[in-house]
């Protein structure tokens, strides 16, 4: 991999985790002289960075984010996608209202703290192992919270209760998206 590459792929997840772009551009010049002096010295770029580098940028994001930031994205993405997932099931089943079941409770629920932790750990909520890992808890917790308590119906949760919930992380999307346009306006 070569320091190009590196610094893409750091860039990139510094972005998606929401640092504003002058700590970017401060973060790429700090890794680009290391990656120089390990260059100059002989070494690779996986010598500075090991061979996961979305790990090490993650590392290095959860180093200058506060975890204030970290919890308050987390408490505002989360709710967008369940609310997100039960819109689907509001459209797939062609209903205003989803049964929840303590099943599905249970499932996302589930879902839920293992996509936190594996956050957490991580420092990516990306759609690949964190996801498959989440499915593999939520499915089993499922089916036996199913077989114990029965798959009869909690409570109905209706159209807009699923539209509501989706409300604080497209509240935090936007406003992130406002605070990063004038820094990008500020760079053009």
């Amino acid at each position: 991999m070569t320091n190009e590459r590196v610094l893409a792929v750091c860039r990139s997840n510094w972005e998606y985790r929401g640092i504003d772009d002058a700590t970017v551009r401060e973060m790429l010049a700090e890794l680009t002289a290391h990656l120089e002096d390990a260059a100059a010295a002989g070494r690779t770029p996986q010598d500075v960075v090991g061979r996961d580098v979305a790990a090490f940028a993650a590392s290095w994001a959860r180093a200058r984010m506060p975890l204030h930031r970290r919890v308050l994205r987390m408490a505002a993405l989360i709710p967008l996608v369940v609310g997100a997932l039960l819109l689907i099931s509001h459209l797939v089943h062609r209903t205003t209202a989803v049964d929840v079941t303590a099943g599905r409770l249970a499932f996302w629920l589930s879902i839920g703290v293992a996509t936190v932790a594996l956050e957490l750990r991580r420092g990516s909520l990306g759609l690949g192992k964190s996801w498959i890992v989440a499915l593999v808890v939520g499915l089993p917790v499922m089916v036996l919270t199913d077989q114990l308590a029965g798959d009869e119906p909690l409570f109905l949760l209706p159209l807009w209760g699923s539209a509501l919930l989706t409300l604080p992380g497209v509240a935090y999307l936007v406003a992130e998206r406002r605070g990063s346009a004038p820094q990008r306006a500020a760079q053009g």
